[in-house]
């Protein structure tokens, strides 16, 4: 007998139901991959990016890892970013986190849990920029799920500091990168407010002055 034969199973029914209303689905998402969408989300099993947003296989590019985070020397990171702004031409580039997200809650924690410990790192950075005002907060829930909104809004800011986003921008590509969280306990989203469309949103030490531009004001200056 076949092990996990009932995930099979359930990929045939999926399959049929699919082939039943969009006849020529599979036969159309073969030829070509066309998202407008790149979701940078958390790993956690209860946050699957294309149905909490009601969108297709092939709608969403997805990238996901403990508690979403983007670090500038993740390559497997930067790789997704790279293919879906360079080769995708996504328009949108969504970090969603999640509330009561676990990888958050060990972050605020000494406990000891391995190699995990040092991608958490990153979030403790968070924490403790913030720390005054998350400890303010007496119930450690709410304490956890400001900690998630605020992780999500430095993850933003990470995105925009690349020299694949920036230069993007630079080359006139449409391209903005948005800020969410998602409640498991209901399954709603939450706009964080956190919307950057072009370098000038940034704080101006991470702004880089890309090839492009450069060549811009050389030529600028030649006509003056």
């Amino acid at each position: 007998m076949k092990l996990l034969g009932n995930l099979f199973e359930n990929n045939r029914l999926w399959a049929e139901s699919i082939k039943k209303i969009h006849p020529d689905f599979f036969r159309k998402l073969s030829e070509q991959q066309a998202p407008e969408y790149l979701w940078i989300g958390c790993s956690d099993s209860r946050v699957p990016a294309n149905e909490i947003v009601g969108l297709m296989p092939g709608e969403i590019f997805v990238h996901r890892n403990v508690a979403n985070v983007v670090v500038h020397t993740d390559m497997n990171c930067l790789s997704v970013l790279q293919y879906a702004i360079d080769v995708l031409k996504v328009k949108h580039i969504m970090v969603v986190g999640h509330y009561g997200c676990g990888g958050v809650r060990a972050a605020m924690r000494n406990q000891a849990l391995g190699l995990i410990d040092n991608w958490l790192r990153n979030i403790k950075d968070i924490y403790r920029q913030h720390r005054d005002k998350i400890d303010a907060i007496q119930d450690e829930e709410q304490r956890v799920n400001l900690l998630c909104e605020l992780n999500v809004v430095e993850q933003v800011n990470n995105v925009c500091h690349t020299t694949i986003v920036q230069d993007a921008w630079a080359r006139g590509q449409s391209l903005a990168v948005h800020g969410w969280i998602y409640s498991i306990r209901n399954g709603g989203l939450k706009d964080l407010n956190v919307c950057i469309t072009r370098p000038e949103q940034l704080d101006d030490i991470y702004r880089i002055e890309s090839e492009l531009q450069g060549e811009e004001v050389s030529r600028a200056d030649q006509q003056d």
